[in-house]
């Protein structure tokens, strides 16, 4: 029986560079703000680092060996990824960062040659930037809903619509994009395909930058997009026309499950700083860490956790054994439904114990506080996930229609009465013979 909760040495050696090379490489870079990005900054800050990673064989991991990764399996990218998640800077250092990630993963799966030629080797270089345009203003992220179209005009698409938070469409040089191709298929979800679309294509006009929580209006990096007659050739198309339900299944998948790897990273961020400050902060009646509520706020915090990285760990442990997502949809549901309660519960906590400063900009719990309401919307809602998880977890079982249901007692003790028949009246024989005078 194979059951097991240690890590392998050899990988254990490469978390310990992670942990060392996150706390004195990484870290201290994010706190460079805008520096970091831009053409020069990443050539002076950024490229260093991800030469590093390159050189421990730690880039890119989620990819095979012949799209330049190393093909780790889930369960070891989540026991990477809870190192990465405690900075938003680190998946970039690591060749992991969303959209990028999923982008690339599905042009490698159904994209042509001259598809990666033009697109993925410079993803997973780190030299382009991509956005996932799908999301649209009217109704969300339900491909059933879609109002963008893509009309074919003899060998090009003809595009109109708008998108709605297109990820890093501001820095990127390709759109994946969701249309409509054919309103009328029978099969609903047949009606959508994705295209390819360069960003500086005529007709794409980034209407406006939004940013996620507070801040400058305008300076965020989710895209409304707009797309006017914007023409693409027919070859423009990614995988199947019609396909791009199924191909967005194989894309976010995997994006849930990293999410929430990245989530448990997080969540242990905020509850070691709950903790520090617990052991350092002094009241009149001494420190924090002596009061019962402040430590039923951490026992509180540790047990969420502690639940939440073995499912999320579970669930990778699981999609390497099966290597297929949709065996483990329930799984893979769950973690997203956890995920956001979890971080959210955590990160108002830490926040709350550091009392003003816990909620000043001068703190990072105001930004978790937000992330976690991200991750409750981000590769669908909440809502969704639950119904999934219903669903996945009722079809087990099967209705139970008599007046009285199976485990009703009264029924439960009838049929074990008739099947220990034999032994109950060998009993009550012998009761007999004990109370019968000697």
């Amino acid at each position: 029986m194979a059951w097991d909760f240690e890590t392998d040495p050899e990988f254990q050696k490469k978390l310990d560079w992670i942990e060392d090379f996150m706390r004195e490489e990484v870290e201290p870079l994010s706190h460079l703000g805008m520096a970091v990005h831009g053409s020069l900054g990443r050539e002076k800050f950024i490229k260093p680092l991800q030469q590093k990673v390159k050189d421990q064989g730690l880039w890119a991991c989620h990819l095979g060996p012949e799209l330049g990764g190393q093909g780790f399996g889930q369960l070891k990218l989540g026991l990477m990824n809870e190192k990465l998640g405690r900075n938003g800077l680190a998946p970039t250092v690591f060749g992991c960062q969303a959209p990028d990630t999923g982008n690339a993963e599905i042009i490698a799966h159904y994209g042509t040659d001259k598809q990666k030629e033009q697109y993925l080797w410079p993803l997973l270089n780190g030299d382009i930037r991509s956005a996932f345009s799908m999301s649209e203003p009217t109704g969300g992220s339900d491909p059933l809903t879609f109002k963008t179209r893509a009309v074919l005009d003899g060998n090009e698409w003809v595009i109109n619509g708008e998108k709605w938070f297109s990820t890093n469409a501001r820095y990127s040089k390709v759109l994946v994009l969701y249309a409509v191709t054919d309103p009328d298929a029978k099969d609903q979800y047949r009606r959508t395909s994705i295209f390819l679309v360069p960003t500086d294509t005529p007709g794409v006009e980034i209407v406006r930058n939004v940013g996620v929580g507070s801040g400058e209006i305008g300076a965020g990096s989710e895209g409304y997009v707009r797309y006017t007659n914007v023409r693409v050739p027919y070859d423009a198309l990614l995988g199947e026309r019609g396909a791009a339900f199924v191909i967005a299944q194989v894309r976010l998948g995997g994006g849930r499950v990293h999410h929430a790897m990245r989530t448990v990273g997080a969540c242990k961020h905020a509850l070691d700083l709950m903790c520090r400050r617990a052991v350092s902060r002094t009241t009149r009646d001494g420190k924090l860490a002596d009061l019962q509520m402040v430590q039923e706020q951490i026992a509180d915090s540790w047990i969420a956790l502690e639940q939440f990285r073995l499912l999320v760990l579970r669930t990778a442990w699981l999609i390497d054994k099966h290597k297929d997502y949709n065996l483990v949809r329930k799984d893979i549901a769950a973690i997203k439904v956890a995920m956001p309660k979890v971080y959210n519960d955590i990160a108002t906590k830490a926040a709350h114990l550091h009392g003003a400063l816990g909620v000043s900009n001068e703190m990072p719990f105001m930004h978790m506080v937000t992330s976690s309401l991200v991750m409750g919307i981000a590769d669908g809602p909440t809502e969704v996930h639950k119904v999934t998880v219903a669903k996945q977890v009722l079809k087990d079982y099967r209705p139970d229609n008599d007046l009285f249901p199976s485990y009703h007692i009264p029924r439960l003790r009838e049929a074990s009465q008739e099947k220990y028949a034999k032994e109950l009246g060998e009993l009550k024989e012998a009761y007999k013979a004990a109370k019968a005078p000697a």
